[in-house]
């Protein structure tokens, strides 16, 4: 177990602040939980627990205890004719396990390649793209409980997965540390390309393996979203709305463009990237704080000082959208 005080957290944070937590403390297994509880340097301090912080945006210094997996590694646990379990460390880097799975022409997470940051925090934000989302994978979730330093272990139905939700966000929020999660992936797998950028990119492949929607997937990704070490952001700022039917068939009549997909029969989603053009953001800045030009979903770190900036950018989207379409747009990213 390492730990730290005045520790430098502008390596653990995509959007590249220099902030600074007051402790640092990475542990490399269960045991170092446990004996960490017992030590009594968490009492009366903030505790954030995090992955590689490729969701989150700092507002100040931290001054409270940051707790970091080094937990990592990727273990078969069980594999038949039809499907291989997996058993991995939270502190694993997530696109190391899709890299994984394409070796092993395992389907079920190649969607989502490219994704930044750690295995347990993707368990915990439900990480999605492409259609795909972490938990129509996911069989368990193992954690520490940080009030008595018990082992628990959270089924897929346990974990209340929503869109980008799951109880590590709602009732169990702060309660738990990561340490490994399970995943199911099919050792026979049926290529899913129905995305129209994906369909696009292997328009002229004929059979299709694992590794090529990965490619695939990972080339889109990086024509879309800037390299946070080159330019710093979160990935996705906001999710994308939902309203009902009836609220959406009212700006349908007004926007006939507007770009929509059904959730259940009642509901549709709407792109927050198209919002936020229509709105006139793209390619905009706040101060040094900007939205991406080629992804208006992405907010960018153009030399802000504060997380702060990136913040008031991403409030006036918010209210700028709010004000043309009535739909109230939600960070996907965790103000800290």
């Amino acid at each position: 177990m390492k730990q730290f005080e005045h520790y430098s957290l502008q390596a653990y944070n995509s959007f590249g602040l220099d902030v600074e937590a007051r402790y640092f403390v990475e542990y490399e297994s269960v045991a170092d939980i446990q004996e960490l509880l017992q030590s009594g340097l968490l009492n009366g301090k903030r505790v954030l627990a995090m992955g590689g912080g490729s969701n989150l945006l700092f507002l100040d210094q931290f001054n409270g205890v940051v707790l970091h997996s080094g937990i990592v590694g990727i273990e078969e646990k069980e594999h038949d004719a039809d499907f291989v379990t997996l058993r991995i460390g939270s502190g694993t880097e997530w696109d190391a396990v899709c890299a994984y799975a394409a070796a092993h022409n395992l389907g079920g997470i190649e969607n989502l390649s490219g994704i930044p940051g750690e295995t347990g925090a993707a368990a915990v934000q439900n990480i999605g793209a492409y259609g795909v989302e972490i938990k129509d994978v996911i069989t368990a979730v193992e954690t520490i409980a940080l009030e008595n330093g018990k082992q628990c272990y959270f089924t897929n139905a346990n974990c209340n997965y929503g869109y980008r939700d799951s109880i590590f966000k709602q009732s169990e929020k702060g309660k738990h540390l990561v340490t490994a999660i399970e995943i199911k992936l099919c050792c026979k797998p049926v290529i899913n390309r129905e995305y129209g950028a994906l369909n696009d990119y292997l328009c002229n492949k004929g059979h299709c393996e694992i590794a090529d929607l990965r490619e695939a997937v990972i080339a889109i990704r990086n024509t879309k979203l800037p390299d946070p070490k080159k330019l710093g952001n979160a990935g996705s700022f906001f999710k994308n709305p939902v309203i009902p039917l009836k609220e959406f068939e009212v700006l349908r009549n007004e926007y006939p463009t507007m770009p929509s997909y059904s959730v259940g029969s009642e509901w549709m989603k709407i792109p927050a990237a198209w919002l936020i053009e229509q709105s006139g953001w793209k390619g905009k800045n706040l101060g040094n704080a900007g939205v991406y030009e080629k992804q208006p979903l992405v907010l960018v770190n153009r030399g802000v000082r504060s997380g702060k900036e990136i913040a008031a950018l991403a409030n006036a989207v918010i209210k700028s959208v709010e004000e043309k379409f009535g739909i109230a747009l939600e960070p996907e990213v965790n103000f800290i």
